[in-house]
């Protein structure tokens, strides 16, 4: 997936001749701490709200606007995983897409990516989930997928959390089967540690939970 096909078609962009006070009326009407401003098609930069706030002047135009710290942007061609990047290291809630000449097409949300994210990584499928730690020297993709298939299973969604202190890797992955057993076994007796695992029962409640929290707190 990449951006182009990320983008939110129901929020404008503001525009320059727009004041403070009408970005924060939109951002409390979509739910968002950042939106994008243009002139024109020129992308200028993404106004936060924040900052709007501590400016406590909600009648000046966004043209007086400082935007030399808020310019954020991925180009239309950007693969998810790069917006994600981008998202989290500026700490955002939206982000502007841009053409190859910099015109401003659209706006990715981060309620966007958790929906991507939430069916790329088969959330709605039923089956389990196994937590392994090991050695990023001794990570094998083709070797996990093998345990998992021998055991009449198969792999529906798999990714790899690196601990920046540490060469330890964590492996999550989620099978098509609840019961998880023979597969655990199987890890074991290839010397893999499982540090956790989770049957459907056990982690569907907790997902919604979670899920139900973050979108409150988005439609704060």
């Amino acid at each position: 997936m990449i951006a182009r096909n990320l983008i939110k078609n129901n929020i404008p962009p503001l525009k320059t001749t727009d004041t403070c006070g009408k970005a924060l009326m939109w951002m409390n009407t979509f739910h968002l701490q950042h939106l994008p401003v243009v002139n024109g098609t020129h992308y200028e930069g993404m106004v936060s709200e924040n900052q709007l706030l501590d400016s406590n002047n909600p009648g000046i135009t966004l043209k007086d606007y400082p935007f030399e710290d808020n310019c954020a942007f991925v180009l239309q061609g950007a693969h998810i995983y790069e917006v994600l990047k981008v998202m989290n290291e500026q700490h955002l809630t939206a982000i502007a897409v841009l053409d190859e000449e910099r015109a401003y097409l659209g706006l990715i949300t981060l309620e966007n990516l958790l929906e991507y994210f939430g069916q790329m990584n088969a959330a709605q499928e039923p089956g389990g989930i196994i937590l392994l730690e090991m050695p990023a020297y001794n990570y094998s993709l083709t070797q996990i997928a093998q345990i998992i298939e021998t055991n009449n299973a198969r792999v529906l969604s798999m990714y790899v959390t690196t601990h920046p202190d540490t060469e330890m890797l964590e492996v999550t992955i989620k099978v098509n089967i609840t019961d998880l057993n023979a597969i655990i076994a199987t890890f074991e007796r290839y010397n893999y540690e499982v540090t956790a695992s989770f049957q459907e029962n056990d982690y569907v409640e907790d997902i919604k939970e979670r899920l139900d929290e973050l979108m409150n707190y988005l439609n704060i």
